[in-house]
């Protein structure tokens, strides 16, 4: 470059800076006109030309001090724009397309001012090419500044939204009091969220002691509100408490649709034309808005509103997912406590609720289950029992009981449940599972600080792998389960069953901690029926708990049944009557896998393995007749084994197994775990699992005491399955 270009530029710098100010007008014009919904909030656009004229300066300052565009710092206030941009839910490449902008017509205004400055063309080119330079140094250094602060303040906001949900499900519907559930929702609404919320319920809510609301009475009271603003929200106007909202209105139509609505700018006060379909101006000064029915059940219970001043962020879409969740909790919990008056009745219906609806869609195994409920006064307990796919074609099956009855114990029975699903999630060891979830036990029991005994529950969890026909099972303090193996072929009638009943150490109740839980394993034959249930089926009063055996001894001996009718069965010939404790019985008859359904090939740890696994794939998928994934599952298999060969220990085997699905599974004997990156640009690797990811409907990993097993899971082509 020319010596005398730096020197024109520091010149072009101090002539420009006059302009500044009008500069920075200029680029926000321009950038209004490219992205008007950028600058829709009124106060940010104060904001963004103060922002303008710092980077006009700034930049400025860069040519006329000669200044290491490396070392700049982008200027406050447009890292308080980022923050802002952030809490206001714009898109980081929005703000990033608004920042070129601005600096490609500030490079556009400098040179028309260069031109102005002089006319030796040589002298004007290598000065735009150093200002051109500089001004792309100076906008990668700014934005990596900006998109920082940026990431940070939604790091932050979705932190706060956790926290808000995380509070919201510890304090609302703490009690069956309908009036208190209210107050709760309007309090976690108004604390750091919203500044006034209101809640109304529907009369008929409030004065039914059963049955559902009727849409005919549309009376409403205003039941709780909370702000932080003096004075408001204003107080409803109506005869004894009971007002409407105006037919038309905004709140009308969300309580008679039953949808959330966002309002960012509600109509002015002072606009009486519009008021009428706005309905009561409750917030006179309210930036935006959010209208939360409140529905439980299919049912329209109420109305929650959710207020912003104008000098607050609005809303956005994401906090109004937020707030429905929220407001969906709330009314949960008024419902309940509306239409059931006794204790029971309530804690039944939180049991029926967790427990699962239906059986799982999986190939291992045909399951049948049933729950009965405790037809004493003592009230609903935590008994549970689900069925939980896993990778590689198997399945969980889970039975446990909380100790003790009513509410709390159906409530820990839901947080077990969804321990246990996380937990299976993550392929956990049957006596690893147990273990973590003794200590969640224990945490539960010291978070609610109960004084009417420690909380305290059984468990059996077990996994059944029907290519290998495994069962591996362990057991906190649970009864253990039951295998009727399957008929012997041959003979007139119904062959009977060989059934036994399993010999394995039986671990202590999940919360006392300090105590080893173990892995026992049984090889179960295909067509066995294995029975998982809770004590209340065995222990009842006249009859101990050995006959009660000999009974389901007598009734899975006889007969071939499906799961459906041998749960009939065991509840007629062991339940005569209502019985006095919680029931809950898991019906298994175990399927398999044959060898025309699983392939596997041991592989070398040598990256020349690779070819051999694709051509070992290509031609299992064509015996299959799934040529139609042959291109999917060959770069799956090919990513899969290259990170086992690299990234692994031998041995290393790759494993399809063909159900309702195609399961690829590539073992290796290290424990180390994959993770998926960003790759950069120019980067040779670190795509892999990117690749396996989007080809694959469910991929993960799963851990055994021998290494890892890495596998990813496709749907099968239409008219295949």
């Amino acid at each position: 470059m020319r010596p005398d270009a730096e020197v024109f530029l520091c010149r072009l710098a101090r002539e420009f800076r006059p302009r500044v100010e009008q500069s920075a007008d200029e680029l926000l014009q321009v950038v209004r006109e490219e992205l008007p919904a950028l600058l829709e909030h009124e106060d940010l656009v104060a904001l963004a030309l103060e922002e303008s004229a710092s980077h006009v300066s700034t930049f400025l300052d860069v040519l006329e001090g000669r200044l290491d565009v490396t070392e700049v710092e982008a200027p406050e206030v447009a890292l308080e724009v980022g923050r802002q941009l952030a809490r206001r839910g714009v898109s980081v490449s929005d703000s990033l397309r608004a920042y070129r902008l601005g600096h490609l017509g500030l490079l556009r205004q400098l040179q028309e001012e260069a031109a102005r400055l002089s006319d030796d063309w040589e002298l004007i080119s290598a000065a735009t090419i150093r200002l051109v330079s500089t001004a792309f140094e100076y906008v990668d250094r700014a934005s990596e500044q900006i998109v920082a602060v940026y990431q940070r303040e939604r790091d932050l906001l979705l932190q706060r939204r956790l926290i808000l949900a995380n509070e919201a499900g510890r304090r609302i519907g703490t009690t069956l009091d309908t009036a208190r559930t209210a107050e709760e929702l309007a309090e976690v609404g108004a604390d750091g969220f919203a500044d006034a919320v209101t809640v109304d319920l529907l009369c008929s809510v409030l004065h039914e002691e059963s049955g559902r609301p009727a849409r005919d009475a549309p009376g409403l009271r205003r039941i709780a509100q909370q702000s932080v603003l003096d004075g408001l929200p204003v107080p409803a106007d109506g005869a004894d408490g009971v007002f409407t909202y105006p037919v038309g209105s905004e709140q009308d139509r969300a309580l008679a649709e039953g949808r959330a609505l966002l309002h960012h700018t509600p109509p002015a006060p002072d606009a009486p034309e519009r008021q009428e379909s706005w309905g009561p101006a409750l917030v006179p000064e309210a930036g935006s808005l959010l209208l939360l029915p409140l529905r439980a059940r299919g049912t329209t219970l109420g109305l929650t509103q959710l207020f912003r001043r104008r000098s607050s962020p609005p809303f956005d879409e994401d906090d109004l997912l937020l707030a429905q969740e929220i407001a969906d909790r709330a009314a949960m919990s008024i419902d309940n406590a509306r239409r059931y008056t006794h204790e029971r009745d309530t804690a039944l219906t939180l049991q029926r609720s967790l427990l699962p609806r239906g059986t799982a869609r999986q190939s291992a195994v045909e399951a049948a289950s049933r729950y009965l409920p405790s037809g004493t006064h003592a009230g609903v307990g935590g008994d549970w029992y689900d069925v939980i796919p896993l990778s590689g074609a198997r399945v969980a099956l889970v039975v446990g009981d909380v100790v003790g009855h009513g509410i709390h114990a159906a409530a820990t029975m839901g947080r077990l449940r969804t321990a246990v699903r996380a937990f299976a999630d993550i392929d956990l060891m049957p006596d690893e599972l147990l273990t973590h979830l003794d200590d969640v036990v224990i945490r539960l029991g010291r978070e609610e600080e109960r004084h009417d005994g420690e909380t305290s529950a059984t468990c059996l969890y077990a996994i059944y792998d029907p290519v290998s026909r495994l069962c591996s099972l362990a057991s906190a303090g649970h009864p253990l389960p039951v295998v009727a193996k399957p008929p012997a072929a041959g003979g007139d009638g119904p062959a009977p069953r060989d059934v036994d009943f399993l010999d394995v150490a039986v671990g202590p109740p999940l919360g006392l901690g300090g105590f080893p839980y173990e892995t026992a394993q049984c090889e179960l034959a295909e067509g066995s029926l294995l029975v998982l249930f809770t004590d209340g089926l065995v222990a009842r009063s006249g009859r101990d708990v050995d006959s009660s055996l000999t009974v389901m001894r007598d009734v899975l001996g006889r007969g071939s049944d499906s799961p459906e009718e041998v749960c009939d069965r065991l509840l007629t010939a062991l339940l005569p009557s209502r019985p006095a404790d919680d029931v809950a019985l898991l019906v298994t008859r175990t399927r398999a896998l044959d060898h025309g359904h699983v392939a596997v090939l041991d592989l070398p740890s040598d990256p020349a393995a690779v070819s051999g696994a694709r051509r070992f794939t290509s031609g299992r998928l064509a015996d299959w007749g799934l040529e139609e994934l042959s291109f999917s599952t060959e770069l799956v298999v090919s990513e899969l084994v290259t990170n086992a060969i690299r990234y692994g220990r031998s041995p290393v085997q790759l494993r399809l197994i063909l159900q309702d699905t195609l399961t690829c599974e590539v073992s290796d004997a290290s424990s180390t775990a994959p993770h998926m990156r960003r790759a950069r640009t120019f980067d040779e690797g670190g795509r892999g699992l990117l690749l396996v990811a989007q080809f694959a409907g469910r991929w993960g990993a799963r851990y055994h005491r021998e290494g890892k097993v890495i596998w990813a899971e496709q749907a099968l082509p239409a008219g295949s399955r």
